[in-house]
């Protein structure tokens, strides 16, 4: 490890600090009982019976068809259940789990809401619609059980309107905007498929019918526990014109357009800047523990001078068909020497000498222009290529993966892509059984349109983060910007220093269940504005390498492309530090060490308005701020940060049950009890940062049902001054997770966090930050990790439910009173239980 700065220490880092602990918290059972509407019993069910014999007569329509082309994933018809008018649909009770073979099992495939309507469509195997046709006609006899209750599952037929057959709108979970008005313009699609126990045969029978309707389906493909994603091309008129067709998938939407990148003029710079630079740098040797920085972007152009030393011909890859390497689009490169540098504004002008303890590799994802050669490529299967294509190369190098590579727009708004789905799923190792996890530094996306810098900064709560930026597992990062000399007094900067770039996209306008979004924000560059409108200036972007080094050597570069090179750089640097460290651990320090600027408290901080909603306001806006790589590294005697990594097991199955929760983890907190007492009312701040990756299961059916994204989701809770022994801290723990489960209020809100319990915990990267007094402090010395549902606990089917869960856990103290040192204090008490 290097030597530590002045009056700086390394983290502590603590082991066997947990206790495992039973968990009760239970499956969901009640909490706020849906709104059913009542109906007219004899009119509403003979209408429903009437409707199902009509759905009939299709069924065997479609079994004898798809027998005749001999199907191999299951015969069966997909129909759709419309709600009441601003009633919740009861989807969950849908589908039917019982049964081994699932090809018999009835699906539900997706849901969406539109207008005052719920739609859920689901596929039912051959002979299996009088399961339906039981439920009404029990509903029509008004049938109790032994105790007398009704068996009329009123609670779901009175939430139905209709049941139809599913036609092509009905699958489409897209913006709506996007399916072209003309039935007969040809596109590109992205067909969601069922597995149905055998991915194989379902993706095989779909190729059959898309082929004699004149559909193209693309080779590539990408899986998901319960969805296989590919492109095909053709018009909706072709796709509707064979029912069959329908019938094999679960969900429709638009492919990706090519991704974005931005292209600035370069500046003329002199050679000799370069070679002083040259002189004064420390490279790291090229072994192979030394740590990457993998660029997934257009490829690196290596005989840059100041490259050379960075990257051997090795560690050069490419997924672009034409087969090259090379940066023809003028980014990959920029990204790669602020990846290695820094800004070179700040280097070329620095004295001091400069170590690069990382190294770079490069795979050429995408190629000038923005597009690759060919059909539309499925983002999702490109990207993992070309997460492949190095490790199988180089498999034992420890790696940071950053790109910058985005949709063109952002449509999604937090929803799980495909592509940001196959990030979650790369980052989890969900292939390899979580055994060698990925860290992904996303670029959140650029605001680019003159009419939104216009009109900065109302623009940014509308110019949301872009895919893939919404995956939960990645490090998705947006921009600020320092920078406000425009050398030209009839400019001025559009965003004031420490305030957000121009550049920058947010997740603002968010559903409030999606993750908070971008973690952090680093320096992307700023406009000037001379009174007629804003535009970009050489003296307020960042410097990088050019990718004609023949030409000029360096060249401008800006917005959040910048400012993920910059946080990959800062991931490679704790990894240089800190080398065994786990990816969701230097992931929890980069979040952990950020901190808001004074600008970006004034845009969404006022200090008459901090409260929790403005938290959140402020966080879906700029991250937990700029992150500080000496507090990510470094420990101080009044400012300490405890390091934990551990797993637990957060379900478990016995026999003839249902999967329930297992275990909790108890963490003590070894403050000084004696030092922290002594501050008395000195004003103390405890941050804590849980970090994990969870393995993703897309699919259109409702992110709070049974058919969550999430496998699993952890929580974290700290002792109060009212849990006056540990078991009854545990009780606490247990009591609030089963509520929450049962979707009824949790413990009463602890004032001193920002957040607080009910709003941290989104995505799989939960903060929160408590404020109060040291003698407070000192009574809260136990921490405790739990499970929350996900889809290993509520889809048993798919046999999940024993897998540990992951977690790495950040815990630091600061106190502006300098005069006790805390950091001796609990490293002395460590020395000692030890």
């Amino acid at each position: 490890m290097p030597v530590p700065p002045r009056n700086k220490h390394p983290h502590l880092l603590l082991q066997n600090t947990s206790t495992s602990k039973a968990f009760t918290a239970h499956s969901a059972k009640g909490g706020k009982k849906p709104v059913v509407p009542d109906l007219p019993r004899q009119q509403h069910g003979k209408m429903l019976e009437r409707q199902l014999a009509q759905l009939k007569v299709l069924a065997v329509e479609a079994a004898s068809a798809q027998q005749a082309h001999g199907f191999e994933s299951g015969l069966g018809l997909q129909i759709q259940f419309v709600s009441q008018p601003n009633v919740a649909l009861a989807f969950q009770s849908l589908a039917e789990e019982r049964g081994k073979d699932p090809r018999k099992k009835i699906e539900l495939l997706s849901v969406k809401q539109e207008g005052e309507h719920t739609y859920a469509n689901v596929f039912v195997p051959d002979g299996k619609l009088d399961h339906f046709e039981k439920y009404v006609a029990e509903y029509l006899a008004e049938k109790k059980d032994a105790k007398g209750n009704p068996r009329d599952n009123t609670p779901l037929l009175n939430t139905i309107e209709a049941i139809r057959k599913a036609e092509l709108r009905a699958l489409w979970t897209d913006d709506s905007s996007l399916l072209p008005e003309d039935p007969t313009e040809a596109f590109w699609w992205e067909v969601w498929l069922p597995v149905r126990g055998n991915g194989d045969a379902v993706l095989s029978d779909f190729r059959k019918l898309a082929e004699l309707v004149g559909c193209q389906v693309g080779s590539q493909q990408v899986r998901f526990p319960e969805r296989t994603v590919v492109l095909m091309f053709g018009s909706e008129r072709q796709f509707a014109d064979c029912v069959l067709t329908l019938n094999c998938v679960a969900e429709l939407r638009r492919a990706k357009e090519t991704a974005e990148f931005f292209d600035q003029m370069g500046v003329v710079e002199q050679r000799e800047w370069q070679d002083e630079l040259l002189q004064r740098v420390g490279f790291a040797e090229e072994d192979e523990g030394i740590p990457r920085i993998c660029l997934l972007d257009s490829g690196v152009n290596r005989g840059h001078p100041l490259l050379l030393p960075l990257m051997a011909p090795a560690d050069m890859h490419t997924v672009d068909p034409t087969g090259g390497t090379d940066d023809t689009a003028n980014h990959g490169t920029g990204m790669a020497g602020l990846a290695a540098y820094g800004d070179l504004t700040d280097a070329l002008a620095s004295a001091g000498l400069i170590g690069v303890a990382h190294r770079l590799e490069s795979v050429r994802l995408i190629a000038a222009g923005g597009a690759n050669a060919g059909p539309p490529t499925l983002h999702a299967q490109l990207f993992a290529e070309a997460v492949a294509r190095p490790e199988i190369a180089f498999p034992h190098r420890k790696r940071v993966f950053c790109s910058a590579v985005t949709a063109a727009d952002y449509r999604d708004r937090g929803k799980p892509s495909s592509w940001s789905s196959e990030v979650d799923s790369l980052a989890a190792d969900a292939d390899g059984a979580g055994y060698f996890p990925r860290l992904f530094v996303l670029s959140a996306g650029n605001t680019d349109d003159p009419a939104d810098w216009a009109n900065y900064p109302a623009s940014l709560s509308t110019n949301l983060i872009h895919d893939p930026g919404q995956a939960w597992n990645a490090l998705t990062v947006g921009a600020f910007s320092t920078k406000t000399d425009t050398q030209d007094p009839n400019y001025q900067a559009v965003a004031a220093s420490g305030g957000l770039s121009p550049y920058t996209s947010t997740s603002a306008a968010w559903e409030s269940g999606w993750p908070l979004k971008p973690e952090v924000v680093l320096e992307g560059g700023n406009l000037g504005n001379d009174g007629l409108g804003p535009i970009g200036m050489n003296s307020l972007q960042l410097l990088s390498t050019n990718y004609r080094p023949q030409d000029r050597l360096f060249t401008t570069f800006n917005a959040t492309s910048a400012a993920s090179a910059l946080c990959a750089k800062m991931a490679a640097q704790i990894a240089a530090v800190y080398p065994a460290l786990r990816p969701e651990t230097i992931r929890a320090l980069i979040v952990h060490s950020a901190q808001w600027t004074e600008a970006m408290r004034a845009m969404y901080l006022p200090p008459a308005d901090a409260t929790k909603t403005a938290f959140i306001r402020l966080i879906r806006h700029c991250g937990w701020g700029q992150p500080d790589l000496g507090r990510a590294l470094w420990s101080a005697g009044n400012s300490l940060t405890l390091v934990i990594e551990d797993q637990l097991y957060p379900f478990k199955k016995d026999k003839g049950q249902a999967p329930s929760s297992r275990d909790m983890n108890l963490h003590a907190l070894p403050w000084p009890r004696e030092e922290l007492e002594a501050l008395q009312a000195a004003k103390v701040q405890m941050r804590v940062t849980l970090s994990y990756f969870i393995e993703p299961n897309p699919s259109a059916r409702g992110s709070t049902s049974k058919y969550h994204y999430p496998s699993h989701r952890l929580r974290f809770d700290v002792q109060r001054p009212l849990d006056a022994t540990t078991d009854d801290f545990v009780a606490r723990v247990n009591a609030a997770a089963q509520r929450e489960d049962e979707g009824a209020p949790t413990n009463p809100a602890d004032p001193h966090w920002h957040l607080g319990e009910r709003h941290r915990h989104r995505g799989s990267l939960h903060q929160d930050i408590w404020e109060g007094t040291a003698a407070e402090l000192a009574s809260r010395s136990f921490l405790a990790v739990y499970p929350s549902a996900g889809w290993w606990r509520t889809r048993p089917a798919l046999e999940r439910y024993n897998l540990p869960a992951r977690y790495s856990l950040i815990v630091s103290i600061f106190t502006e009173e300098t005069e006790v040192d805390l950091y001796t204090a609990i490293a002395q008490k460590l020395v000692i239980e030890t």
